[in-house]
């Protein structure tokens, strides 16, 4: 079966910034994906229940965890337990600012907002940016049931602003800030209903005795009008279209940068967007595996299998992170299944899931540092990739990346059927390296792993740059690895 989609008829630059645009959060981002897998025949699966019956050869499925990290898969019709799954991995998550649970501030007639820092970021990059909410918000339904609900409100709504250089004359040379004091963004005026509310916010979370509520209304935390300015809550409430504020049990609210992904340069080349890391990888990865779908799949003995994770950027240790059991928990369920009407009997099926892994290979996507032109020295002097040059593999003598000689045969094969160009990338000796997932779910599984991903700049700023031509690249590689990795797996001995 032929492909009906070719990758030189798609425009990924343009998709791909719809993408980064309708994806401001990892909610929103596994949503997002969720509805493109859903158009390409894709059925959800649920970790609650058994997949006895449920999963077919030939079939597509995705499940996700927390609604913030997603698998998808389609099994091959020759596929048996213990044979080789193709994978690629990425991370849905960026460094940004999240609101406190007790967010409610005023200072010198501002009302601002209290805000925590995730994950690595260039903090000083978000100072004077027009800054957006999104998130998700748990709500409470008539019925008495709890539900989710995506968030986005679209609209510049906070400021952290600078000092003028007026009062710091060392603001060029030395910008430093404490980051629980300066990094505080602003959200308003104080209006008279403000300054006439009683501001019962105190860091125990506990009610003042002026609000305490009689023993039948008694809630074990503070009400979240007590704990976050009421202005918040009315946008909120305007934006689901709740009955009334007590309708918000809580939520998880994130700043980000208001202004829209897009692209730039004298030739439109560049990408110029916060959460390139790592919506790219998630971005390209999705796509590969789509065009894969359903090419050759008659003949195919394994699995395509795509996994996004959240909480990259704080060490991946939660139960949707890669250091948790969602992708070995998938791995196992599919090991364990004949994926026809019957049930596996044989007392020895559970090694298979064992075979499965020494059989199968694990692209870890992350984006990469490209060469930066005022500062060339900072990077080794061999290894200095280029925007526009192709994804990035990533080697580290002491296994921060998991790049090893055999995985670079492999993806230079792959590569060289499709005419991709391929950089190398090592951090010189006098420079920190960073790591990604792909150290995680090696030494968690076994499976035989190689680091890569396409080089930006500004990594961590609220506004990073990539490269548009890079996007293809990417795409065109991954597809060529979920098409042909169950072929080749055994051609290269180790």
């Amino acid at each position: 079966m032929s492909s009906t989609v070719t990758a030189t008829k798609r425009n990924y630059p343009e998709e791909f910034i719809k993408f980064l645009n309708s994806s401001p959060t990892p909610f929103h981002a596994v949503y997002n994906i969720k509805k493109k897998l859903e158009a390409k025949g894709y059925k959800e699966l649920s970790e609650r229940e058994t997949w006895n019956g449920s999963v077919k050869k030939s079939g597509k499925y995705y499940v996700t965890r927390n609604n913030s990290s997603i698998i998808a898969f389609q099994i091959g019709e020759n596929w048996i337990p213990g044979n080789p799954i193709a994978i690629t991995g990425a991370h849905t998550d960026s460094p940004v600012l999240k609101i406190k649970p007790i967010s409610k501030r005023k200072s010198e007639g501002y009302l601002q907002v209290g805000v925590e820092c995730y994950g690595g970021g260039i903090w000083h990059s978000w100072f004077d940016s027009d800054l957006s909410i999104a998130g998700r918000v748990m709500c409470k339904e008539q019925d008495g049931v709890t539900v989710s609900k995506l968030i986005d409100l679209k609209r510049p709504l906070l400021k952290i602003p600078t000092l003028a250089i007026h009062l710091d004359r060392t603001v060029n040379t030395k910008f430093e800030f404490n980051k629980e004091t300066k990094l505080l963004p602003i959200i308003g005026l104080e209006n008279e209903e403000e300054k006439s509310s009683a501001d019962s916010s105190n860091n125990n979370g506990c009610c003042n005795s002026d609000t305490k509520l009689e023993s039948s209304q008694f809630s074990s935390l503070q009400n979240i009008i007590e704990r976050h300015h009421k202005g918040l809550l009315d946008l909120l409430v305007q934006e689901l279209q709740l009955p009334n504020v007590d309708s918000i049990e809580d939520f998880e609210l994130i700043l980000y940068d208001h202004k829209p992904s897009c692209l730039g340069g004298i030739n439109n080349e560049f990408v110029f967007s916060a959460r390139l890391d790592n919506l790219t990888s998630c971005f390209t990865s999705l796509c590969a595996l789509l065009e894969a779908s359903d090419v050759d799949i008659e003949n195919e003995s394994g699995i395509r299998l795509m996994a996004c994770f959240d909480h990259e950027e704080i060490g991946s240790s939660s139960a949707q992170g890669a250091d948790s059991n969602f992708l070995p928990n998938i791995l196992e369920r599919l090991t364990l299944l004949k994926c026809d009407d019957t049930d596996v009997t044989c007392p020895l099926n559970r090694s298979l899931i064992l075979e499965s892994s020494a059989k199968s290979f694990f692209l870890s996507s992350d984006v990469s540092h490209g060469v930066h032109p005022n500062y060339s020295s900072n990077y080794e002097s061999k290894h200095k990739p280029a925007l526009g040059g192709g994804p990035v593999i990533k080697i580290n003598a002491n296994q921060r990346y998991m790049t090893n000689s055999p995985g670079l045969a492999l993806v230079k094969k792959l590569a060289d059927d499709v005419e991709v160009p391929l950089q190398l990338f090592v951090v010189a000796n006098d420079s920190p390296c960073g790591s990604t997932i792909g150290p995680i779910l090696a030494s968690k599984t076994g499976i035989r792993t190689l680091d890569l991903g396409n080089p930006i700049l500004s990594m961590h700023s609220i506004r990073e740059t990539g490269c548009a031509y890079d996007l293809e690249y990417q795409v065109k590689l991954f597809k060529s690895f979920f098409e042909k990795y169950s072929t080749l797996e055994n051609k290269i001995i180790v």
